[in-house]
């Protein structure tokens, strides 16, 4: 059971690295960073969202499956439980991008990024899109 488990959560894992790994770097440009003539820099910036971005998938994926008693989600309450993960993700990112924005200076946008109520629209569409990929992508190995 403990091995299925593991198998699941090293799959959920993978898929964030993959997809979330892509999103990143396809939105950089949209962060003033990319401006940075210093490249170890972005790339250490990116492995760190990246990474960042497959904690949060991560431990949303065991909430939901503690929550729903039931680590196969994706594929028993995948609208239920996905929306859950969707609006929590949302949520996280909101807090996380205004705080790292507005409040510690952490990053910036550039004039590019599209905003909603003064949050990037491309971190917002990330955490809607990529997770609802993901339990697709889960459903289809199935």
């Amino acid at each position: 059971m403990y091995r299925d488990v593991l198998k699941r959560l090293l799959h959920w894992a993978v898929l964030a690295f993959v997809l979330h790994g892509l999103w990143e770097a396809m939105q950089l440009p949209l962060y003033t960073l990319w401006e940075d003539s210093d490249r170890r820099r972005i790339l250490s910036y990116l492995i760190h969202c990246i990474a960042g971005d497959i904690l949060i998938a991560t431990i949303l994926f065991l909430l939901i499956a503690a929550l729903f008693r039931d680590f196969v989600w994706p594929l028993h309450r995948p609208w239920r439980a996905g929306a859950m993960m969707v609006a929590t993700g949302l949520a996280y990112t909101v807090f996380s991008e205004w705080y790292n924005v507005y409040r510690v200076g952490a990053w910036a946008y550039t004039a590019s990024m599209p905003l909603v109520a003064g949050i990037g629209l491309t971190p917002l569409m990330q955490w809607v899109a990529v997770p609802i990929l993901m339990i697709i992508v889960i459903r289809r190995w199935r």
